[in-house]
């Protein structure tokens, strides 16, 4: 930054926060991102000494909160390595879709044509007074009960996101969405066969980071108290434009990233 003389200039503002939090945030975001990637050895100490003109002190206390956060991993004598891999990249649009009669829930069959092991454990099932937000996309008054469906999803046995999902009693009253079992196919398919087809494009998804609410933080086992959430509002109209779903969902904000195609 230069003045229009061409002299520095001080930066309006600085990170305020201790350098070695600042050093763990440049490094956790190259190993998220794959520059440095799985297996690789993390740049000695001196190195980062030198690149962040830091002390020793700092760089151990940073290297410690990446081992903390399970990104890195040392033996006495050896390199720190690398052992996260990049960003899972998620695609909302890949497993949205109804499944097809006999076929698995598309967020199970999307993760293992990826590699990777999906599981999901139903947490909870039952009746709720409607958040003010779900009862806005519902369109009735706030603390009207809805059915919401709770649960876990998990990749590779680690825990990947929380999902709130939440549907009309109308709907829901005498049907599985009321049980508590797992639904063959997932809702979606569900819904279809009802006659509450979502809409190939009645699905709006509202975005934000957020850091995490206690249950977001022991669910997911969260590394550090500062750990952001992508918080996702989704709301599923059907073919005949009626709001058959509304679903908070949330994953670890570190670990994530999502992809839509316009």
């Amino acid at each position: 930054m230069t003045t229009d003389q061409g002299r520095p200039r001080k930066a309006d503002r600085e990170d305020p926060r201790a350098v070695h939090q600042r050093i763990a945030a440049d490094l956790r975001d190259e190993i998220l991102s794959g520059e440095l990637p799985r297996e690789a050895r993390l740049p000695s100490t001196a190195l980062l000494i030198d690149r962040f003109g830091a002390s020793n002190a700092s760089v151990q206390k940073a290297v410690n909160l990446l081992k903390d956060e399970h990104l890195v991993t040392s033996r006495a004598g050896a390199k720190t390595t690398v052992t996260y891999r990049p960003r899972r990249i998620v695609v909302p649009a890949a497993y949205s879709a109804p499944a097809a009669p006999g076929e698995t829930y598309r967020w199970i069959s999307e993760a293992e044509s990826q590699g990777e092991a999906a599981t999901i454990e139903l947490l909870s099932v039952g009746k709720v007074a409607a958040p003010r937000e779900v009862a806005a996309a519902f369109g009735i008054e706030a603390g009207e009960p809805v059915a919401r469906r709770t649960q876990l999803l998990r990749l590779d046995d680690q825990p990947a996101e929380l999902v709130h999902s939440h549907y009309p009693l109308a709907i829901a009253e005498g049907t599985p969405l009321l049980e508590p079992r797992k639904i063959r196919g997932g809702t979606p398919a569900l819904l279809a066969a009802m006659g509450h087809t979502p809409a190939p494009e009645g699905t709006v998804d509202r975005i934000s980071a957020c850091i995490p609410t206690q249950e977001q933080f022991v669910a997911l086992h969260l590394p550090g108290e500062l750990i952001p959430v992508l918080r996702t509002f989704r709301v599923v109209r059907s073919t005949k434009d009626v709001v058959i779903e509304v679903t908070v969902m949330a994953k670890a904000g570190h670990l994530y990233e999502l992809q839509y195609t316009f």
